[in-house]
């Protein structure tokens, strides 16, 4: 298929890879409005924390031009109405709150303007801040790169590669860039239930570029590792606290503990953008909670017996004492994180 492009923006509409639908169909969801580009979040059309956050900038475009016809006032209230629920469609992503952040800074410096130089001014932030996620994944999968030895098995959990992240990815960049340097590696793809990013997606990104993979279940990795079958684990991150601590997918967290029973390097790979520098520690981060029928139905077949009380937490936290480094834009960081963290520019 080559190179995968996730979402493209046209003239007045955003365009999705419908991941809800990979691997069985490759279909592109559109959206028209920035309530689709809610929906579109909310439903996990798109996911991952990067790309969530640069939907949700052109989420505020298209709120521009709906709201265009609207006087000044007006039209203030209702993209701050925008930007609010944009914020709100998923929580526990910081690039998500960052990205509306500085959607709300460009919206708010170009008021005064004509409304079609405050549309202009907010497509530019958008495709700035895609860009720059762009640029962002390039470079942490090249710092990445550098801490992977020749002929390693990986071990990675849930889908971090192009259809979560702007460009090659953050974990599955790194895989992608040791791949493509020729240091003869495989991967072992955990499924990641309930809703199975690394069977759907993240299995079938690593077959389109040829890079052997293993699908396994979740449960297998612990004897995995303990084999001695694994060198090391490359996961994603949705938020960092400034302490190191880290939210990813549900499941991270207990990888983290067996590779740090058994001595096994256990890498974060995420840009800055995902460090929450409000956020003091792993217990100040909001896990969302989603809904019971992502574990009792698999494709809309029930397989859990009707009335069963579920707790579907779409994330855990993965404590800092468990981390060998973050990979970073900026280089890989160190323990301890406090200071490594500290000394970053954003």
């Amino acid at each position: 298929m080559g190179k995968i492009i996730a979402m493209e923006f046209g003239a007045d509409h955003l365009r999705l890879i419908d991941q809800r639908k990979l691997p069985k169909e490759y279909t592109v969801f559109e959206c028209a409005t920035y309530q689709d580009c809610i929906f579109a979040i909310k439903d996990m059309v798109v996911r991952g924390a990067p790309a969530i956050g640069a939907a949700a900038a052109y989420g505020v475009v298209m709120a521009a031009k709906q709201f265009a016809g609207l006087a000044e006032s007006e039209f203030r209230k209702r993209m701050e109405l925008a930007i609010d629920e944009l914020s709100a469609a998923r929580p526990t992503a910081v690039n998500l709150m960052w990205a509306m952040d500085r959607m709300r800074r460009s919206l708010n410096a170009a008021l005064g303007g004509t409304n079609e130089s405050i549309w202009l001014a907010s497509r530019k932030e958008a495709d700035a801040i895609i860009a720059e996620e762009i640029d962002r994944s390039e470079r942490v999968s090249s710092f990445g790169n550098a801490l992977v030895p020749g002929n390693a098995t990986i071990l990675t959990h849930c889908n971090t590669g192009s259809l979560a992240v702007p460009g090659p990815g953050t974990a599955l960049g790194i895989i992608r860039a040791a791949h493509r340097s020729g240091k003869g590696i495989s991967v072992y793809a955990d499924e990641t239930r309930p809703r199975l990013q690394g069977a759907r997606l993240t299995a079938w990104e690593l077959l389109e570029e040829g890079i052997p993979v293993t699908l396994i279940a979740d449960s297998v990795a612990a004897t995995l590792i303990r084999d001695g079958k694994i060198d090391l684990v490359i996961v994603g991150a949705d938020r960092i606290a400034t302490n190191g601590d880290t939210a990813n997918k549900i499941g991270t967290f207990m990888l983290s503990v067996i590779s740090k029973h058994y001595g096994v390097p256990f890498y974060i790979a995420a840009p800055i953008s995902t460090i929450d520098f409000g956020c003091a520690g792993g217990d100040h981060i909001v896990i969302e909670e989603r809904g019971p029928e992502e574990v009792t139905h698999i494709d809309g077949i029930r397989i859990a017996p009707q009335g069963v009380r579920v707790y579907n937490p779409a994330f855990d936290v993965t404590p800092a004492e468990n981390i060998s480094g973050i990979v970073t834009e900026q280089g890989v960081l160190y323990p301890p994180f406090v200071d490594a963290i500290a000394q970053l520019g954003h």
